[in-house]
Formats: C-alpha cells, sequence, structure tokens
C-alpha cells in the first residue's frame, strides 16, 4: 500500500515563483514539496509567536507588530517598511468575471514633503528591569504596575470555571484562569507552636500550672520575634473563635489578650492587617449578647470584657492610622452608629461610647457625643432610668458617659481645679439644658469648674 502523500496548504507554485525570482529555474518537485512544508511550517511557528505576543499583550486583534517581535524571538529577519498604526486600506480591481483581486491602496506621499518632514525619535530596544509588584500587601504606584483603572477593569472580567471565554476574549483576555503555583508554606516548628498556642490559650482549667502556661502563651506572642509567617493565622484563629463562641466569655477575653499580645509584639508587622485585627475587637465591643450568664458577676464580667476590646480599639486606631488613614474614622463612625441607635440595649450603647472615647479621642467625644447627649438623655436613659435605676446596665451606662465627658479635661487640670468652687445654680441650668439632667447632675456633682467650663465652652461647635 502506497504511503499517503501529505497535503500542503502552501502552494508549491509559489516556491517556484520565489526560486524564478532569484534565478534558480529548474527545481525538481521533490524540492519543491520539501521547500513548501519548511514554509508551512516556519509560518505556523511564526503564527503562533504572534498569538502568543497578542495575549500577552491582552489584546484580541493581531497586529504587525506582534509579527515582528515573533520574527525577532525566532531569531530571523524582521519586517520593514511597515506601520502597525495606520490601518491597511485594500481595493479591489476585476480581472475578469468572478475574479476579484485585492490589492494594498498606498497613499500618495509627496518627496518634498517627505524629505522635509523630522525624523522619528529611535525606538528603544527590548530590554528587562526588575520591580516592586507589592511591599507589605500594598502595590507601589509606579509605572509598571497596572494602575487603579486597569485593576478595576479586571475585577470585573469572568472569573471561574463556569465564565464565559467569549467574554473574556472580548475583554481583552482569553487566557484561561490559573490558580496559584505557590503556596503559603509553614514549617513545622511553626505549626507545632501554633497549635501549642492554640491549645494553651483554650484551657480554662481552673489549675495554677495551667494558668502559668496560659501566661507564658501569650508572652510568648508577645516577644517571639519569628511569627511573621504566623500573623495571618492568629489573626483568623481570632476571627473565628469570636465569631463562633460569643456565649464563651473566657474564650473571648483569650482571644482579647491574645490580640493584645499580637499588637504589643514590636516585630510584627500588622499594619496589612489592621481592618481585620479590628472586627472581632468591635464585636467583642458592641455585641448585645457577651456570654451565656446573667448573673451580677457574669455581668461584671461582660463589662471588663467590653472595656478591653474599648482599650484595644483605641490602640489600634492611634497605633495603624499612620498606615491606614481610614481606619480611625472609621471605627468611630461604626461606635457612632451603635450610639446613635435607640433600639441597642445599654450594653451595646456602653461599648460604643467608650468605643469613641478611645479611637477619636476628647476631640470626637466633644464633636460627637456631647451635641447629641442631650437627645440621649430624653430618648435613652430616662426611660432606662424609670424602669431599671439602680441596675449594672443603667449605672455603667451613666458612668461611662461620665468618664467620656470627663476626658475632655487633663487630670492635672481636674486636679488643681476640682473643689476650686462650687457650681453656680445659672451654670447647673446651662449644663442641664446642654447635656441633660442625668449626666449634668453629675458633672456638677464633681465640683470641677474646669470641667463644667469646657463642656458649656462646647456648644460653639454646634
Amino acid at each position: 500500500m502506497a504511503s499517503e502523500v501529505p497535503k500542503l496548504l502552501w502552494n508549491a507554485e509559489n516556491i517556484k515563483d520565489v526560486a524564478e525570482s532569484v534565478g534558480i529555474g529548474a527545481l525538481n518537485e521533490e524540492a519543491t514539496k520539501a521547500l513548501a512544508q519548511d514554509v508551512e511550517y516556519r509560518v505556523g511557528q511564526v503564527i503562533i509567536e504572534s498569538l502568543r505576543l497578542m495575549r500577552a499583550a491582552r489584546r484580541t486583534t493581531l497586529t504587525v507588530n506582534d509579527v515582528s517581535l515573533a520574527l525577532r524571538v525566532l531569531d530571523a529577519e524582521p519586517l520593514y517598511g511597515y506601520d502597525s498604526t495606520r490601518p491597511l486600506r485594500f481595493g479591489e480591481a476585476s480581472l475578469g468575471p468572478g475574479q476579484p483581486l485585492f490589492y494594498i491602496d498606498d497613499e500618495e506621499v509627496e518627496f518634498e514633503k517627505l524629505i522635509n518632514a523630522p525624523l522619528p525619535k529611535v525606538p528603544r530596544d527590548m530590554n528587562f528591569t526588575a520591580h516592586w509588584l507589592a511591599i507589605e500587601g500594598v502595590q507601589p504606584s509606579i509605572p509598571q504596575n497596572p494602575t487603579t483603572a486597569e485593576s478595576r477593569s479586571q475585577d470585573l472580567l469572568p472569573k471561574g470555571t463556569g465564565a464565559n471565554p467569549a467574554l473574556s476574549a472580548l475583554a481583552g483576555n482569553d487566557s484561561s484562569p490559573t490558580n496559584p503555583s505557590v503556596k503559603h508554606i509553614v514549617s513545622k516548628e511553626l505549626i507545632l507552636y501554633f497549635d501549642k498556642i492554640q491549645a494553651a490559650i483554650l484551657d480554662e482549667t481552673p489549675d495554677e500550672e495551667v494558668v502559668r502556661l496560659r501566661q507564658a502563651a501569650l508572652g510568648s506572642v508577645r516577644d517571639d520575634p519569628g511569627l511573621h509567617q504566623l500573623a495571618p493565622y492568629f489573626i483568623n484563629f481570632i476571627m473565628d473563635r469570636v465569631t463562633h463562641q460569643l456565649d464563651d466569655t473566657f474564650t473571648l477575653k483569650q482571644m482579647m489578650e491574645l490580640t493584645n499580645a499580637l499588637i504589643e509584639n514590636k516585630t510584627l508587622f500588622l499594619d496589612p492587617y489592621a481592618s481585620s485585627l479590628s472586627a472581632p475587637v468591635l464585636t467583642c465591643l458592641m455585641a448585645r449578647k457577651l456570654g451565656s450568664d446573667d448573673g451580677v458577676d457574669a455581668m461584671k464580667e461582660q463589662y471588663e470584657l467590653r472595656q478591653l476590646a474599648a482599650s484595644l480599639i483605641g490602640r489600634m486606631a492611634h497605633k495603624y492610622s499612620a498606615s491606614n488613614a481610614l481606619l480611625r474614622p472609621k471605627l468611630t463612625r461604626t461606635c457612632l452608629r451603635y450610639f446613635l441607635d435607640p433600639t441597642k440595649p445599654p450594653a451595646v450603647l456602653y461599648g460604643a461610647v467608650n468605643g469613641i472615647l478611645e479611637a477619636g479621642g476628647p476631640e470626637a467625644v466633644r464633636l460627637l457625643i456631647l451635641r447629641n447627649l442631650k437627645s440621649f438623655d430624653s430618648g435613652i436613659l430616662q426611660p432606662l432610668k424609670e424602669k431599671s435605676e439602680g441596675s449594672i446596665e443603667y449605672e455603667m451606662l451613666v458612668q461611662g458617659l461620665v468618664q467620656a465627658v470627663a476626658s475632655l479635661v487633663t487630670h492635672a487640670d481636674a486636679h488643681v481645679l476640682n473643689g476650686a468652687g462650687s457650681v453656680t445654680p445659672a451654670q447647673l441650668s446651662e449644663l442641664n439644658e446642654f447635656i441633660g439632667p442625668i449626666v449634668g447632675n453629675r458633672i456638677a456633682s464633681s465640683n470641677n469648674t474646669r470641667l463644667i467650663q469646657t463642656v458649656l465652652e462646647a456648644r460653639s461647635f454646634e
């Protein structure tokens, strides 16, 4: 059985025409077929390489530059005399019925104008350079990295196994989605360390040895300089425990202690994780219900937990505000939204007041709490006083408001001027008119004239 002759896509007559143009008249059939096969293979190489360069440039239209670069990659002579920025115009001529002939309609250029035209700039050769894709999780704004608009357009591209490839091709990215090939590798020693820390922190056995081991674990997290790789795992562990164990006060307190240890570790760079780390702390600060018990001791533990969470909010707001300018305003706005919600229980309002004080400082108290304290007094404190006066929830809420207002003056001023003079009836009336009678009477009973004067001066900020 005779072997099948491979069918050539490249016309062998073109080979003969080119051979005759260079002075080779007699070219046998075997040589013509061999040259046609080689030309077909080389053209296929150029096309495949050109398409690869086109996809690398995130385009769906093949240009002359792609072919020229493909020839350079394949170590072949590049094209000359083509300008890819100007679209080619094809004209049509007829050789007879049903035999059109297409040709490139070249633009006529005046020779004198072409000679007098300025020379174009010499193009730069292709080169390679190194640059930072990201520094500590943040992409630097340099020409080599995509801009915000380009990143946003990439986010809108279809992703996943069920994405329509046609839509991706129309967007200029017809390459198939790939999974990252690099995994976050953590050594076995760090994994063992992480497991031991978890076990030690969550062990609530009231044994002296267990308590000492728990403190040692927190101290290790606070002082160990080699925990960079475990930082995201610790944060994820805190978020998971706080989310799923809001009814366990011990676990929540340990998570806040672990958060405090991470913040105090001077060798950990937690700026990229500040927003993620603040979420579980806000949950412990303003959750509607913490723990499962309702006794007096359980209530005190819950309020101590909220105070600890408020102090952590303040530390994060001040420590990471330089690298994350939106963190402090975001924390303050979140606490303010809960503070202005009359449907929230007193414990949540207490956490919101402490959060505003710690995150925003005295200025936030002056601008956000004082101007809303009169309506807060009439809408929340008065009904709560009539309903449960003397309860721990009422007393803690009023005490939190008084402490927030007292932060407007320094301790030195309060010590010097405390008791320097009694409050006049006019001042008491103005104070009650501005911030309400409940908090106003508490402030007036301290006889801190400097504080009263500062509160009354805050009326000008309205």
